[in-house]
């Protein structure tokens, strides 16, 4: 019946579209008149009901909702009342739209129909979100009869009594509803007639409502408003009252309404009639008779079999009228299928007689479109899809391919006798020997000179560099397109099973292109013989038949070929296809890349002949010269002693009564003047050394050997540091009492810069030792050049006069961190500019496996208040004698608890020292944080590259989202300090423990 939710799916075959749908009009007229049909009652003057207009938007909305809501998401948290959502009616497992008007719990829901006006109470799990395009108002209305209102204090069993008999009178029925007003509540109130009855008069006459009173004002009923959601639940909970034959409950309390078909029956007889409805009892007992002197005990079981008889014939009338009920929606049911069918089927007889009329012109536009396609595909290269580009790539591999080169090989083996016999020259320590050998390399580097010479005229010859280049931009086309080739070995299969495929494939293409072109060619032909059938000019008789009868088969051929060359064009290519390219691609590369590894081996090569020839060329079969440096020894020998006899002429006029202020002036002049002229020398010298040194590292390791008197080879263990031209006496040195604790320190100056000598007192096995520290020291600084973050050592000699070592290093005055904490606290950009040198120093040493295990406040500079860099350290002292001073910053202890714990110093120790160096500053509190509970997965490096280090400081933006983050960022900072003060606690008191 109408107004049902199931429906035929052939009814709604069409594509489902709710823009059609007719809303319902907020704007009701006095007097207005609507055709509906009745879906639920409410109570004896209160229903819901449905305009006929819409009973195709009911159909569409259920179909939508049968495809929407099973695979949409069930709801969760708050629901929204206003909101329109789905759900799942527990008798017929259908799907319905509904509103929420009450929670009842966290898994239980009361919910109404909007579109039939029912309610029922859902669990969450059956109520689900819908599309936003079936979010319109509902179909189903709810009315109330004009003039009428249930009495007050009515019993149970009248109300439910009442409200079947409204039931009886409007449900699934087709009414006229007199519109009258509408409450604030959207409830209509309305005349309702079925026919000539008016139903409100029906309902008064058995008693269910009673006339109202009216307002002066509207004619209005006055009503007591009551909680929708309250009255849902008493209609869904109201006791069963004791009487007979009653209908069930959600007869009038579902989407899919079924009437009780006796009671239906029954109630419309007895309306159409007049009469009041009686409800007989279920059954009769023997006590409920009064009984007359007269009547016998047989004739009241008699009559007790005859009340039963006729109770059991009333129930099969009653299923009777069910089944027949059931049969009568069904037929009703299908004839409106068949409607429906039947509208369908004109409806598409239509399209179809409108369509034959342009078919011809649309076939011909199609195929026209299609032909457009293909002439831009054939424009556009697709030589890809068949690996023609992989084709070409591989035909420039070959054709230019570039192999080894014969020259090479034989250069490769007197490269390593060369190497070989340079090898063991370094390692030799007689001079005899030495010499033995030196002759032997230099046979080898006679031969290996004239190799390199043919190697480097070959290389010369060779386009190596256009090559490459070549190669390169072969290579980025391909990853353009293909992108990163996986690994695998070179296979010739691949590229024979590769080539199979490329020859199949091109030979169908080409077949199917010629069908598309001969079947294109046959329809012009065709076009080009119509012309003389229309053509009234051309007298010559043609057959029409044989004309234009098979255009038929001529446009159906060419369509087949167009879209089988489109297909092949157009559609991706399958997994095997793709695994073959990929495959190909990847031995391309493979060539490409080992092409490219050999040229570059051939370039380095070149590169190292040319630097043998052309530092042989001027030494070959004899050794570098080092009279230069013998002079310069010379010159500075001279020097010495004219400045140390200076020294003593200044010294005897100083101590005399009568000297003359003018002439020691002028020995002072000449003094500084002698002094910047040896440090001028002792840097001549030193360069003079690197000149030799590098020349005995790379082509003649035989200079230490065979010119011991140069002391070049504790030049070279020294790392450049040392020096044997400068002593102490030669500087005018002032003894540094404030900061001599541990060992005697002076201050200098050498060409301007000050200087400060630190002096270790050391043997034979200590001096080695301080040399071997020093040079690693020194490396490591000299490799990171200006971005090292240390302290650069500038000289390192021994005293000849006594066993002492000094080291030379630049003098910073007050500019240690303790004394500038003291003096003038730096502020937080000052500190963090300071404390990242310190970070880069650390890594320096860190990257060098050097521990500095002395890190404190008087060991680390503040330069200018901005550049941060470490002091050196105690080279006589290894480092875990070092890390054993237990240094204190305040009172907070630099040693970190796993020295504490007799473990040897590392790298995490040093990040311990820096951390607590960066107490002072609350910028930092988080990384400081970080190095006190993660330093055994952190490092220099890592602490290099901290958030504070790298964001400028910005001032926070004030809005709402901003003012949150800097709350929770605040509460994580105020957390991560009071673990700080809590471990610095534990620290003091010697209760930490080290993870």
């Amino acid at each position: 019946m109408w107004g049902q939710s199931p429906f035929s799916r052939a009814a709604v075959a069409e594509d489902v579209s709710f823009p059609g749908i007719v809303q319902m009009d907020e704007d009701t007229h006095y007097n207005k008149v609507e055709d509906v049909v009745g879906s639920h009652v409410e109570d004896a003057v209160t229903f819901w009901a449905q305009s006929i207009d819409r009973n195709k938007d009911i159909v569409k909305i259920g179909f939508s909702l049968s495809e929407a809501c099973p695979h949409a998401n069930s709801v969760f948290g708050n629901l929204d009342p206003k909101k329109i959502y789905g759900g799942l009616f527990s008798e017929d497992k259908c799907w319905y739209r509904c509103k929420v008007l009450k929670v009842i719990s966290d898994e239980k829901c009361l919910v109404r129909y909007i579109d039939y006006g029912n309610t029922e109470i859902l669990n969450r799990s059956d109520i689900v979100e819908i599309p936003s395009e079936l979010q319109f108002s509902s179909v189903a209305k709810k009315y109330r009869l004009w003039g009428l209102q249930i009495p007050s204090g009515q019993e149970v069993t009248q109300f439910d009594q009442g409200r079947t008999f409204l039931g009886s009178l409007i449900f699934e029925k087709e009414i006229k509803m007199r519109i009258k007003a509408t409450s604030q509540d959207g409830t209509v109130i309305a005349q309702a007639e079925y026919g000539s009855v008016d139903i409100g008069e029906e309902v008064a006459k058995k008693g269910f409502a009673e006339k109202c009173k009216l307002t002066s004002s509207t004619n209005i009923c006055e009503e007591k408003k009551s909680d929708p959601a309250q009255l849902a639940l008493r209609n869904l909970k109201s006791p069963i009252p004791l009487w007979g034959h009653r209908s069930n409950q959600s007869n009038f309390s579902r989407p899919k309404p079924r009437l009780s078909g006796r009671l239906s029956v029954d109630l419309k007889n007895e309306s159409d009639a007049g009469n009041h409805v009686t409800f007989p009892k279920e059954s009769l007992a023997v006590g409920d008779f009064k009984l007359g002197s007269n009547v016998s005990l047989a004739k009241i079981k008699q009559d007790q079999k005859l009340i039963e008889e006729n109770e059991k014939l009333k129930t099969e009338k009653e299923v009777l009228l069910e089944s027949y009920k059931a049969l009568e929606s069904k037929v009703e049911q299908t004839a409106r299928e068949l409607q429906q069918e039947k509208a369908n089927t004109m409806d598409l007889t239509k399209h179809l007689e409108s369509t034959l009329k342009t078919r011809i012109g649309t076939r011909m536009k199609n195929l026209a479109a299609k032909v457009e396609i293909l002439k831009e595909i054939r424009r556009v290269n697709i030589n890809v899809r068949f690996g023609d580009d992989l084709s070409e790539a591989m035909q420039v591999l070959d054709e230019g391919c570039f192999t080894t080169l014969p020259s090479m090989n034989e250069l490769e083996i007197l490269w390593a006798e060369y190497n070989l016999a340079q090898e063991k020259i370094q390692t030799c320590g007689n001079v005899t020997e030495g010499n033995i050998l030196i002759a032997e390399r230099n046979e080898v580097q006679q031969k290996l000179y004239m190799a390199v010479e043919v190697f480097i005229l070959e290389v010369d010859e060779l386009l190596l560099n256009k090559r490459l280049k070549t190669l390169k931009d072969l290579s980025a086309s391909l990853e353009a397109v293909y992108g990163p080739a996986k690994e695998g070995t070179h296979s010739e299969d691949i590229l024979r099973k590769f080539y199979d495929w490329k020859c199949d494939k091109r030979e169908e293409f080409t077949k199917i292109r010629s069908e598309t072109e001969a079947s294109l060619q046959r329809l012009v032909a065709w076009f080009q013989s119509t012309l003389k059938v229309f053509d009234l000019s051309v007298e010559e008789p043609a057959s029409s038949d044989d004309t234009v009868g098979n255009i038929d088969e001529i446009l159906e051929k060419t369509e087949s070929c167009l879209c089988k060359e489109l297909e092949v064009s157009l559609i991706e290519q399958g997994d095997t296809d793709k695994e073959i390219i990929l495959d190909t691609y990847g031995q391309v590369l493979q060539k490409i890349r080992s092409e490219e590894r050999l040229i570059a081996s051939v370039q380095a090569k070149y590169k190292d002949s040319v630097e043998f020839k052309k530092q042989i060329i001027e030494c070959l079969n004899k050794s570098p010269s080092v009279d230069h440096l013998l002079s310069i020894k010379k010159t500075l020998k001279g020097l010495k002693a004219r400045l140390r006899w200076k020294l003593v002429e200044k010294s005897n006029l100083e101590e005399s009564d009568d000297h003359d202020g003018s002439e020691i002036e002028k020995i002072k002049r000449e003094v500084i003047q002698l002094r910047n002229s040896v440090f001028q020398e002792i840097y001549h010298e030193r360069e003079e050394y690197e000149k030799l040194n590098s020349l005995a590292q790379k082509w003649f390791p035989e200079l230490p050997l065979l010119h011991p008197e140069i002391g070049l080879l504790k030049y070279m263990n020294s790392g450049g540091l040392l020096t044997m031209s400068l002593e102490r006496d030669l500087l005018d040195a002032e003894p540094m009492k404030e900061l001599s604790s541990k060992r005697p320190l002076v201050c200098s100056e050498i060409n301007g810069q000050v200087i400060l000598l630190k002096g270790y007192s050391v043997d034979v096995d200590t001096e080695a030792r301080v040399i071997r520290r020093a040079a690693t020291y020194h490396r490591a600084s000299r490799d990171a050049k200006e971005e090292s973050g240390l302290l650069p050592l500038k000289f390192l000699f021994l005293c000849k006069s006594d066993p002492m070592a000094y080291l030379v290093v630049p003098y910073y005055p007050r500019a240690n961190l303790s004394a500038v904490q003291a003096s003038m606290p730096l502020t937080s950009d000052e500190a963090l500019k300071v404390m990242k040198g310190v970070a880069q120093g650390l890594h320096t040493l860190h990257k060098a496996d050097i521990i500095h295990g002395s890190l404190h406040q008087n060991n680390v500079f503040a330069l200018n208040r901005e550049q941060g860099i470490v002091g050196d350290f105690d080279f006589t002292k290894s480092v875990s004698q070092r890390a054993s001073v237990n240094m204190m910053v305040g009172d907070l202890s630099l040693m970190s608890p796993e020295l504490k714990m007799g473990k040897p110093p590392s790298a995490s120790s040093d990040l311990y020292a820096y951390g607590c160096l960066l107490l002072w500053d609350d910028n930092v509190k988080s990384l400081l944080c970080s190095l006190i509970y993660c330093r055994s997965s952190m490092t220099a490096e890592q602490v290099l590259n901290a958030e504070c280090f790298l964001l400028p400081k910005e001032k926070p933006i004030s809005n709402a989202e901003k003012d949150a983050e800097y709350t929770q960022y605040k509460k994580e900072e105020e957390l991560k300090v009071e673990n700080l003060d809590k471990y610095k606690e534990k620290t003091r008191s010697g209760e930490a423990n080290f993870d």
